[in-house]
């Protein structure tokens, strides 16, 4: 399945659990390889973000090799 990236902005990302991590705020590639490899994900109030690794603007970074699954949600081994 293809999907543009613009497609994915904005879409809530949860953990395979159902804990909802927060929306995606945008993809790392690396340009060399054209390989997505991070998510950045604006975190929800409620995720403990000491727990996760964190840009200079607090979202959480997510490795994109941890994600299952893309529908109305983005889930992820987190």
């Amino acid at each position: 399945m293809k999907i543009f990236a613009t497609e994915l902005k904005g879409k809530t990302v949860m953990t395979e659990d159902g804990e909802i991590l927060g929306v995606l705020a945008d993809l790392i590639m690396d340009t060399r390889t054209g390989r997505i490899g991070t998510l950045l994900v604006s975190p929800a109030a409620s995720v403990e973000t000491r727990l996760y690794k964190t840009d200079t603007e607090g979202r959480l970074i997510l490795p994109f090799q941890g994600m299952q699954a893309i529908k109305d949600v983005v889930v992820v081994n987190a």
